[in-house]
């Protein structure tokens, strides 16, 4: 977790803010004349808390679509680092080259062995670029089928960790058949033998998260989004500006509450107070612990019986009406 002078606060978490820049006027002001404030210091940090409840009861679905890209936000590497052991992480796509915006590999979990995959941001300018901003490529989505077509092999359960903008849209990533290769996962997600978890960990766009997002059981974090397109894409092109994006968020009813209320997801997973980027190791210890149950759980159904139940699940996914036309 960023040090606090180094760290990023958005626009809503301003109180938040001003209520440490108090601590540390009242630091400074007890080293600087030997008197002890430690009484107003501790007042100061549990109105922080309270702070920080309150706005994390009371936001908007806007609100979140910022948290879940909050610039201090933790990311797949961070999670895998945090709550998994022996991380061998694999490369390539054994095809194109190796896409450094997808991310995975072998880990263990509480001694339970698992292929984990997932969407990698980068943490600054440099590595957001290397990383191609979480946005994979076709490679990146054929790199992730070959890993889960591994775990298959070795009867290992597929955990998959999605924080995406989408898939890269580039002319380049249709040369090379972007929309075949998330078409072709979703299709073999679907038909895999071993277990499979999908955890929306920030930002659930389009069929750039779809590409990893079939799974057994889907959930998402807290503050996190997940629907076929951005709130500032769909403003701009309803409302030709995206000064609408706040009203876009809220009509696209993109939040873990909305995707439960739909059947889409299976569950919403917690974060630490204020959200996952006040205390990384509290975000994947929950994370950590969600997870475990999960697959024990998922371990005891025979493969061909999960498997009938993840095409019954998608497949009854959404809402029609026929007409006598």
């Amino acid at each position: 977790m960023p040090e606090l002078k180094n760290r990023q606060f958005l626009d809503f978490e301003k109180p938040v803010k001003d209520l440490y820049d108090q601590i540390e006027v009242q630091k400074a002001s007890a080293e600087k004349s030997k008197i002890d404030l430690s009484d107003t210091i501790t007042k100061l940090e549990q109105k922080i808390t309270e702070t920080k409840r309150e706005l994390t009861d009371n936001l908007t679905p806007w609100q979140k679509v910022q948290l879940s890209r909050h610039p201090d936000r933790p990311y797949t590497l961070k999670y895998i680092d945090k709550m998994c052991t022996n991380f061998i992480e694999l490369h390539g796509d054994r095809n194109v080259k190796d896409d450094k915006a997808m991310v995975g590999g072998f880990a263990q979990l509480d001694g339970e062995t698992v292929m984990i995959i997932g969407q990698q941001k980068g943490i600054n300018t440099k590595m957001r670029q290397l990383r191609n901003f979480g946005m994979a490529n076709p490679e990146g989505y054929r790199k992730a089928l070959r890993l889960m077509r591994l775990a298959e092999k070795f009867n290992k359960p597929v955990i998959t960790l999605i924080d995406t903008p989408g898939a890269y849209p580039g002319l380049e990533a249709e040369e090379r058949g972007q929309g075949e290769a998330i078409a072709r996962n979703i299709y073999e997600m679907i038909r895999l033998k071993v277990p499979v978890i999908c955890v929306i960990i920030g930002e659930g766009a389009s069929g750039g998260a779809l590409g990893i997002g079939v799974g057994d059981k889907v959930f998402m974090l807290e503050n996190t989004w997940y629907t076929v397109i951005s709130p500032e894409s769909c403003s701009s092109i309803l409302w030709r500006t995206w000064d609408k994006k706040e009203t876009a968020a809220e009509q696209l009813k993109l939040t873990a509450e909305n995707m439960i209320e739909f059947g889409l997801v299976d569950g919403k997973i917690p974060e630490p107070l204020g959200g996952a980027h006040w205390d990384y190791d509290e975000a994947a210890q929950i994370l950590k612990q969600h997870l475990l149950p999960v697959i024990a759980e998922l371990k005891k159904i025979p493969a061909q019986e999960r498997i009938n139940q993840r095409i019954e699940k998608f497949g009854k996914m959404g809402f029609w009406q026929e007409t006598g036309v």
